[in-house]
């Protein structure tokens, strides 16, 4: 189904997730793409636009509540006729993997307020506009937030980025739980693995076995599913990782 009267919102693309889930919610609806860089997003809008869809990029900090209200007055002058669908969350920053006595409070705050305090902003500049459509959008509205295996389990030297996702996946909750019966559709999806990007090309995962890093458009596709799911049955939390992935 596709519907140019909707239209969704993918904070944090790049070559990865990001770019794929853009490239399959932009089959249905036109996108907006939310990441700091241009050079993040300018190669996925020409993508889109060249397959005939409809795509913006915004130059967006999310830990920056001014950013985010910025980008938000630029999507609604763009897309003033439509309403929003979808909103996906996909931003991971704050990644500093040390030990913990060489961790500055420095990185810890980093870590919250890119990851809760991101979401946060996000959510707030986007759940009005899901509600406004619960009536009439083609699947429910759904805001899907993108978590990692940090999210439920702290790890040597992982220490500040845990403590981010961890907050994130609980607020994901208290939103799910507050939002779910008003109609939109909150889920929150733990990524328990290696996704298969240019960056990690090197990297030995699971003893090289065919498929055993995560394939992004394989997220993606679970994400338009967390979508489309009917409001009878959703989903609040979603884990994917390779078949060969240890747990």
């Amino acid at each position: 189904m596709t519907s140019k009267a909707y239209y969704a919102i993918i904070a944090g693309v790049g070559a990865g997730t990001g770019r794929s889930v853009a490239l399959r919610f932009a089959k249905a609806y036109p996108v907006a793409l939310l990441a700091r860089k241009p050079e993040s997003y300018n190669d996925i809008v020409a993508e889109i636009q060249k397959a005939g869809g409809q795509a913006i990029g915004i130059s967006t900090d999310t830990a920056d509540p001014e950013s985010v209200k910025s980008a938000f007055e630029i999507i609604e002058k763009e897309f003033a006729e439509k309403k929003l669908a979808a909103a996906v969350y996909n931003v991971g920053a704050g990644f500093a993997v040390k030990p913990f006595l060489e961790l500055q409070a420095e990185d810890l705050s980093a870590s919250l307020a890119s990851n809760a305090g991101g979401l946060f902003n996000f959510a707030q500049a986007t759940l009005p506009g899901l509600l406004d459509s619960v009536e009439d959008a083609p699947y429910p509205p759904t805001l899907i937030v993108t978590g990692a295996t940090a999210s439920v389990r702290g790890s040597n030297r992982f220490a500040t980025f845990a403590a981010g996702k961890f907050a994130v996946r609980a607020l994901s909750q208290s939103l799910a739980r507050e939002f779910g019966p008003r109609g939109v559709h909150v889920a929150h999806t733990i990524i328990d693995g290696v996704i298969d990007i240019p960056r990690t090309k090197g990297y030995n995962v699971n003893e090289g076995k065919a498929d055993g890093k995560i394939s992004p458009d394989a997220i993606a596709d679970n994400y338009w599913y967390l979508h489309t799911q009917h409001r009878s049955s959703f989903t609040q939390e979603l884990d994917l990782r390779p078949y060969v992935e240890k747990f």
